[in-house]
């Protein structure tokens, strides 16, 4: 008998894409034109800024984080990014650069917030049948973006990285959040967008997974190797976790 659900936060809670996907999207509606694969350093550079920042990331709500993730992304863009971006940036200058990160910032963080007040109206019908979790890698301020979006109430653990200091796929954070809801692994399953982070660390523990895919899954070649082996079910809404038979 399952007891508790488990979910990721980006990509799974706040809506169905990666964060990397959605700043793309922003990117290109901005006017830059630059691929996923340009803009991956960029990305990268940027988290591992906001790991580093410490205490002074609890914070930031849902606003300035966004807007200390893209700040942080265009400086690496116009200092080590293609020669064509570090020549946009460059010629656009101080101002131009602001009003772009505001423009990318404000859109990301719109799109953010409608995701988590859809995902709201699931979560409250499943917290009347389990105890729920969140595990997320993050930067220390997930309770506080939860609390914005009104869905703090809803959980009885908020597992955040920089607070335990242990990230995904480690299984420390899994540990740590069935050690808070007072569950045995094979009584929770984890919801999640990551084959590699979120279901096959947990299928490891003994916890069910469901591996959230909101893409056509008529497209059978795009499964990671082996990914039905770690993901108990696939789902392609958060609205099918209500009807699931464990």
């Amino acid at each position: 008998m399952i007891d508790a659900l488990l979910f990721d936060f980006g990509g799974t809670l706040d809506g169905p894409a990666h964060w990397l996907d959605r700043f793309l999207d922003k990117y290109l509606a901005a006017g830059i034109e630059i691929s996923r694969e340009e803009l991956d350093p960029a990305f990268d550079h940027a988290t591992a800024a906001g790991y580093r920042a410490g205490k002074v990331m609890q914070r930031f709500g849902l606003q300035e984080l966004v807007r200390f993730l893209v700040g942080n992304q265009f400086e690496y863009l116009r200092k080590d990014g293609p020669g064509r971006i570090r020549a946009m940036l460059e010629t656009a200058g101080a101002q131009g650069r602001y009003r772009k990160v505001e423009e990318i910032t404000a859109a990301f963080a719109s799109d953010t917030a409608a995701g988590l007040a859809y995902s709201r109206t699931i979560i409250a019908d499943l917290k009347a049948r389990y105890r729920l979790g969140v595990v997320s890698n993050f930067y220390g301020n997930l309770d506080r973006i939860l609390a914005e979006a009104r869905l703090d109430k809803f959980f009885d653990a908020t597992i955040d990285s920089s607070r335990v200091h242990v990230f995904k796929p480690e299984p420390g954070i899994f540990t740590a959040a069935l050690k808070a809801l007072e569950v045995a692994p094979g009584a929770a399953a984890m919801i999640g967008d990551s084959i590699e982070k979120d279901c096959a660390p947990a299928h490891r523990l003994g916890l069910k997974t469901v591996w959230y895919r909101p893409w056509d899954q008529s497209d059978r070649g795009a499964m990671a190797p082996g990914a039905d082996a770690r993901a108990d079910y696939t789902i392609a809404a958060l609205g099918e976790l209500r009807t699931i038979q464990w």
